[in-house]
């Protein structure tokens, strides 16, 4: 690895954090047939359990974004990391509903730090030309653990047991917690193996907006003047919008596809793992494009917009047609397709927050960001859970992801706009930005 580049290593150590956190995560929904059988669950107590992982998770964004400000980033994912493999392994002890609903929980609390500790990292060690790329990257990992939950835990709980499945990812995830201590540093000046030229580079070109010259102590306003201000709140929206689909897809799928399309595990393991790996695709083909639009167009604000509106558009239409189409390969093609473009809008989302919020305020902003997001997977879980159990099944599920899509449309478009950033930064609002006019 060349000294030069030695924040391809963070990149690295943060892809394979999403992957393992989104293993674990799946882990539940492709057992779920397993499962449900073995504790005698219905779906609408699944439902309550995919959603309780939601509960210790939502505070645990918050609580984990300030804690990543405040004690760094490598303390906090380790201690995080260890915490969610503990209980990911626990959950192989459970026997009923009661107890697997605890373990939920706490498993949440576990991953709740993960999506904002990754976003300070990359604010530290990226510069900002490089942001979308590396949080398109770093996050693509999380969709391709989901895809390869499918086989790997499908087929390990098909020929060992369902509880076998959760103590091999449980091992897994000290293993990357112990390559974490090794390799990350909270900076890249604190690291021994990061050159000069690459310091330099990182900080000639900080993500993050500096607040009156970028000093901390002459920040006058509170942690609440940021994350209460409306393109904070726009951006949570969009957010929000998106983790519907995405919970939607990640407690629902494997049972829409054996119960509905009627696939066996087997079958359901190999056909699941397309939306998961569209997924991928379009988290770092969103980087890759947010990138290339601030490039041409030298704002920063508008090349994010235009990627998360293209993708919430797109992937309502095609949540909204899979409502209405009964054969399995039209189903799983929309669905794959509607992944692709829901995918580019959260490292849009991240890449954005970056831009409007002081660099000290990343980790606090983008925790709340990510809790109000993340109540989205307290509620797709469990509504749709009661709607298959006592309402209009899977169709009505599709067509409420479909709307809730445009409303992240709708609010982006309202909240998020280039006034509104200069009013949050007053006279300090970036003149790059205020020329664009945008």
């Amino acid at each position: 690895m060349r000294k030069s580049n030695y924040r391809v290593v963070i990149a690295l150590l943060l892809f394979f954090a999403g992957m393992l956190n989104y293993l674990d995560r799946a882990a539940l929904s492709v057992m779920a047939p397993l499962i449900k059988g073995d504790l005698h669950i219905n779906d609408a107590q699944m439902g309550i359990l995919f959603s309780a992982f939601f509960i210790g998770y939502c505070l645990f964004c918050f609580i984990g974004g300030w804690s990543a400000d405040k004690f760094g980033p490598r303390k906090v994912f380790a201690f995080a990391a260890a915490f969610w493999s503990v209980f990911c392994g626990a959950t192989a002890l459970v026997t009923g509903f009661a107890h697997l609903l605890v373990v939920r929980v706490m498993f949440g609390i576990g991953e709740g730090p993960m999506g904002t500790t990754t976003n300070k990292s990359i604010s530290n060690w990226f510069p900002r030309k490089e942001v979308g790329r590396a949080v398109g990257f770093t996050n693509a990992g999380q969709p391709l653990g989901a895809a390869i939950a499918a086989p790997i835990v499908g087929l390990v709980g098909l020929h060992f047991g369902w509880r076998i499945a959760f103590v091999v990812i449980a091992a897994l995830g000290f293993v990357w917690l112990a390559a974490w201590m090794t390799f990350f540093r909270d900076k890249p000046e604190q690291h021994p193996r990061v050159s000069e030229e690459e310091k330099r580079l990182i900080a000639s070109d900080r993500p993050a907006t500096p607040v009156t010259n970028g000093a901390r102590e002459n920040d006058a306003h509170s942690l609440w003047y940021y994350v209460l201000s409306k393109p904070v709140l726009g951006v949570a929206a969009a957010f929000f919008c998106f983790n519907y689909i995405q919970y939607f897809f990640l407690s629902w799928l494997p049972s829409y596809l054996t119960d509905f399309q009627h696939l066996d595990i087997k079958s359901m393991s190999i056909i699941g793992i397309l939306p998961w790996l569209g997924a991928t695709a379009g988290f770092i083909g969103g980087g890759i494009v947010a990138d290339i639009l601030y490039r041409r167009s030298g704002n920063f604000l508008f090349s994010r917009k235009a990627v998360i509106f293209a993708g919430l558009i797109i992937a309502a239409g095609c949540v909204l047609m899979t409502a209405y189409t009964r054969n399995t390969a039209g189903a799983v093609a929309l669905i794959t397709v509607a992944s692709i473009f829901a995918y580019m809008t959260p490292q849009a989302c991240w890449s954005l927050l970056q831009d409007i919020v002081p660099a000290h305020r990343i980790g606090t902003a983008g925790g709340f960001v990510h809790l109000l997001a993340n109540l989205a997977g307290i509620l797709s879980p469990s509504i749709t859970g009661f709607l298959i159990q006592y309402g209009g099944g899977y169709q009505s599920a599709f067509i409420l992801s479909s709307g809730l899509a445009i409303v992240g449309v709708i609010a982006m478009a309202i909240l998020v706009r280039q006034n509104k950033v200069n009013e949050l930064f007053g006279k300090k609002a970036p003149a790059e930005e205020i020329a664009a006019g945008h």
